[in-house]
C-alpha cells in the first residue's frame, strides 16, 4: 500500500543476517504488538509478498557452497528463461531467497559459465518492478555488500533534496560493522569521499552526528 517503503524493506531484508531478521521480527512485535509478516501480507501482494516473507522468516541456509548443487541451481535458473514470467519468477525466489550466499556466489559463477552472461543483466531484462528491485539487490549484496551500502548513499544525497531516512538508517545501522568498507567503496565508485558528500549536503547539529559516524575524510 501507500504506506510500505518498498526500497526500504528491500535493502534491509536483503542485507541482514538470521539473526538479526529475528531480533527485528521481536523489536517489531514489541513496538507494534504485531507481526511484521502479517503486515508485510497485508501491505503487499505476488511474487513480491512470496519474496518478502521468505526474507522475513531468517531461513536462509547458512553453510558454504555446494558445488555439485550450485551447478544444478544455475542450470534451473537458465532454464527458467524459457519459461512463462511467473514461473521464471518463482524460480529465482525460491533459489535467491533461500541459499546461503557463498553458495549463491558460486551459482553466479557457473550461471555466467553456462549463459556467457551475468546473472543481474537476465533479471534486468527478464523481471520488472518490486521483485527485480529485490533480486538485483540480493546479486549485489552478494557480489559487493558495502558497495552496495555505497550506491544506496550516493544516491540518497544526489540531486534535489537528501533522503534523510536512508542516510541515517545505513549510517547508523552499519557504524560498526562495515563503514569504512563502505567509505572505500564510496571513494572508489564516486571519485569523491562519502565525508565530502555528507558536509555538501546536510547542515547543523545533524550533520556533526553524521560525519561523526562518518569518522573522517579519505
Amino acid at each position: 500500500g501507500a504506506g510500505t517503503d518498498e526500497r526500504a524493506l528491500i535493502e534491509i531484508l536483503t542485507t541482514r543476517t538470521n539473526q538479526e531478521i529475528r531480533v527485528i521480527n521481536e523489536a517489531y512485535k514489541e513496538a507494534y504488538h504485531k507481526s511484521l509478516e502479517d503486515d508485510i501480507s497485508l501491505d503487499t501482494s505476488g511474487h513480491f509478498k512470496r519474496l518478502l516473507i521468505s526474507l522475513i522468516q531468517g531461513n536462509r541456509e547458512e553453510g558454504e557452497a555446494d558445488l555439485a548443487r550450485a551447478m544444478e541451481d544455475a542450470k534451473e535458473l537458465c532454464g527458467s528463461t524459457d519459461e512463462d514470467s511467473g514461473s521464471m519468477e518463482s524460480k529465482f525466489i525460491s533459489i535467491l531467497c533461500m541459499r546461503s550466499y557463498p553458495h549463491l556466489k558460486r551459482v553466479f559463477q557457473d550461471y555466467i559459465k553456462l549463459t556467457n552472461r551475468d546473472i543481474e543483466q537476465t533479471i534486468k531484462n527478464d523481471i520488472s518492478g518490486d521483485v527485480r528491485n529485490a533480486l538485483i539487490a540480493i546479486v549485489r549484496n552478494i557480489k559487493n555488500m558495502p558497495g552496495f551500502f555505497a550506491e544506496r548513499l550516493y544516491k540518497s544525497m544526489k540531486g534535489a533534496g537528501t533522503d534523510d531516512k536512508t542516510l541515517i538508517r545505513i549510517m547508523v545501522s552499519r557504524s560498526e560493522i562495515d563503514l569504512m568498507n563502505i567509505r572505500h567503496e564510496f571513494k572508489e565508485l564516486y571519485d569523491a569521499s562519502l565525508y565530502s558528500f555528507i558536509e555538501g549536503d546536510t547542515s547543523g547539529d545533524y550533520r556533526q552526528v553524521l560525519l561523526a559516524l562518518c569518522g573522517g575524510e579519505d
